[in-house]
């Protein structure tokens, strides 16, 4: 081969190689573009219920139903904001069945006195939760580290007490709050009713509501990580005092996180209510708290979707693995729903009563084995897919 073939030879390698790697390029582009993430998001909030409860063989294998599927959302909302305190600003709190459970009872009490227009419930309990956020957040955030953390907790058990007693005149006591009234979306669909035509795949209007609130809370993280806030958070969960020396206003943005990841307790705590139609005192103990922080280090912290993920893990073990007892409920006319079937639903038959054993030992399992979570493996296996595909181009 003469020299210049040899040069030509060596132009048309470097060609396909830089082809291979600009198109590798434009697709991690794509997959982390904001519009393909959502739209992803979407796609299996649309076809998660379906899935969950009714698809050949893979329901089978899950034994799951659809009101569940509609819990784990809810429960996603709250862990994923959490996760925006916890895994990007490094603050662990305590205390987050404050906004929660407060978002819940303001809703329900919004509901029962002003409006029963879901969609005004959603927002009354939010902004009550960004409220408190602020509050709690103004007096917690001076103070660091532990002491941040038990402020939090006492918060969180001073939340609960004083619905328990001292406001038992509004909130009901012990016996929650049941004077929740529902109304319909937008004035006309019913949230019982199923969705017309496309009803088999997404169930009711409740889940249309849930999921497309749930869709737009990721869209509003999402926005909120890759916009130079989310960059603030990160750095001062790396260094707080570094970030503090090139002139960043550390407390500002800490207590902007805190109140962020509230009014987000406070989407979810307000779905909680709508999907119920009911607040329990508990929904404001401190194991609610404890619960989003194990949902959220179970999926992965540091992550969008992992906290999601811990959700829906952590309520599959609760409510599956547990044998809890399934309500299948069947629309008969109008204004009726019948109750159709009342049976357990055991996917381990005998090891029910032990579902914080088995709950505790995945936890455990995967702690030890994958520090970033049940995402975090997914990430590393969709990696080193990339990477042996473009090893081989």
């Amino acid at each position: 081969m003469t020299d210049e073939q040899t040069e030509h030879a060596d132009a048309d390698e470097g060609t396909v190689v830089g082809a291979a790697e600009g198109e590798l390029f434009s697709l991690d582009a794509l997959m982390e573009s904001e519009l393909f993430v959502v739209a992803l998001f979407a796609a299996f909030v649309a076809v998660f219920p379906w899935l969950f409860s009714d698809a050949p063989v893979i329901s089978g294998f899950l034994n799951g139903y659809r009101d569940l599927a509609t819990l784990m959302l809810i429960w996603g909302i709250f862990a994923m904001g959490f996760n925006l305190l916890l895994g990007y600003t490094g603050l662990l709190s305590f205390g987050h069945a404050a906004f929660w459970g407060g978002a819940a009872y303001a809703a329900g009490i919004f509901s029962n006195l002003v409006s029963s227009s879901p969609i005004l419930i959603i927002l009354a309990g939010t902004a009550f939760a960004a409220l408190l956020a602020w509050i709690l957040g103004f007096i917690s955030l001076r103070r660091g580290g532990i002491y941040f953390s038990i402020l939090t907790l006492a918060f969180g058990q001073m939340a609960y007490y004083l619905a328990l007693s001292p406001m038992a005149w509004i909130t009901n006591g012990e016996n929650g709050y049941t004077a929740v009234e529902i109304g319909s979306l937008l004035g006309t669909f019913d949230l019982r009713y199923p969705v017309p035509v496309v009803g088999w795949l997404v169930g009711t209007w409740k889940y249309v509501l849930v999921g497309i609130v749930a869709v737009a809370s990721v869209a509003v993280a999402y926005r909120i990580l890759h916009s130079p806030y989310g960059m603030v958070f990160r750095a001062v969960r790396e260094n707080e005092q570094r970030a503090e020396f090139v002139g960043l206003n550390v407390w500002r943005y800490k207590l902007m996180s805190f109140i962020i990841s509230g009014a987000f307790a406070g989407i979810a705590g307000s779905l909680f209510t709508i999907y119920g139609a009911y607040v329990p005192l508990q929904s404001l103990y401190w194991t609610t708290s404890g619960e989003v922080v194990i949902m959220a280090v179970l999926g992965g912290v540091g992550s969008l979707f992992g906290p999601i993920v811990g959700a829906g893990i952590y309520l599959y073990v609760e409510n599956i693995i547990s044998g809890v007892q399934k309500l299948t409920l069947t629309f008969t006319g109008p204004s009726e729903w019948i109750t159709l079937v009342q049976e357990p639903v055991v996917l381990l038959d005998g090891f029910g009563a032990y579902w914080h054993l088995i709950l505790g030992l995945v936890f455990v399992l995967v702690i030890a084995l994958f520090p970033r979570g049940l995402w975090g493996l997914l990430e590393d296996a969709g990696d080193a897919i990339r990477g042996r595909t473009g090893g081989e181009r």
